[in-house]
């Protein structure tokens, strides 16, 4: 078989160039393709789930407004409730969105030696 031909410069330096965007978009674009479906589908769900709570919480105004009860006092306790209502709602979701999976939920998978031996 013959020796092989030395590329030349021109022929190096396309190959460089095609070797640095295929490195740089396995590195850049590719990670962030996953990204997509978290976006895709958390940002409506958040934009949802907040109209919802605002929803809730005028509904709860606005029934607690109504009841007789509030009438005679001071009327400023129907909002002060619902504050309440959406502080702790907001703490809800606050503590379920960074609670950490609990390590006994799951089940503990051991590295199996495929010899059979000890270490």
């Amino acid at each position: 078989m013959p020796p092989a031909q030395p590329k030349s410069i021109p022929e190096v330096l396309a190959d460089l160039v095609d070797l640095v965007k295929t490195y740089a978009k396995q590195e850049t674009v590719d990670p962030l393709k996953p990204l997509g479906t978290y976006l895709k589908f958390g940002v409506p769900g958040g934009l949802l789930v907040g109209l919802g709570g605002c929803f809730l919480a005028l509904g709860l105004l606005r029934g607690l407004q109504r009841i007789e009860w509030f009438g005679g006092g001071p009327s400023f306790l129907p909002y002060v409730i619902v504050v309440v209502a959406l502080g702790a709602w907001s703490a809800l979701l606050v503590r379920k969105i960074t609670a950490r999976p609990d390590p006994v939920a799951r089940p503990r998978v051991e590295a199996v030696d495929p010899e059979g031996s000890e270490a």
